[in-house]
């Protein structure tokens, strides 16, 4: 495997989705690659866990 660069679909920027990456998303049983950059990922967590804090 080899490394590819992806767009985000958030922010526009490229990234990175690296061999290391691939592998494990391929063990974990995932089927798309992400659509997000690690940046964008992070701050789509935190958005997803404050509203689900909300809602308690």
């Amino acid at each position: 495997m080899t490394d590819k660069v992806l767009k985000c679909k958030d922010c526009g920027k490229e990234f990175t989705f690296t061999a290391g990456e691939q592998e494990f998303y391929a063990e974990k049983g995932f089927e798309h690659e992400p659509s997000r950059c690690p940046e964008c990922r992070k701050a789509f967590k935190a958005r997803r866990n404050a509203q689900r804090g909300e809602r308690r």
